[in-house]
């Protein structure tokens, strides 16, 4: 094995030696599992759920243009 390959081995490692044992079983379970190419297809949408993901059957156009013809401007200019 390369040193670098080792380097890595070993810094991992020592990153999981203090877990605890179901963990360490579960990151067992996950490697196997993507060694056998059996990875399970996990749909991440947890960060829409941060930015208020918007959901809409019409286009972006059709969202600009009733944005845009939604507002209203009452500009009143002070004379001075």
């Amino acid at each position: 094995m390369e040193s670098n390959k080792l380097d890595i081995a070993e810094n991992i490692f020592r990153m999981v030696k203090n877990l605890s044992a179901d963990v360490k079983l579960e990151i067992i379970s996950k490697i196997t599992d993507s060694l056998k190419g059996t990875k399970k297809e996990i749909k991440d949408d947890s960060w829409k759920k941060l930015f208020g993901a918007w959901e809409s059957e019409e286009s972006a156009e059709e969202i600009i243009e009733e944005i845009r013809a939604s507002r209203y401007t009452n500009r009143q200019i002070e004379d001075l």
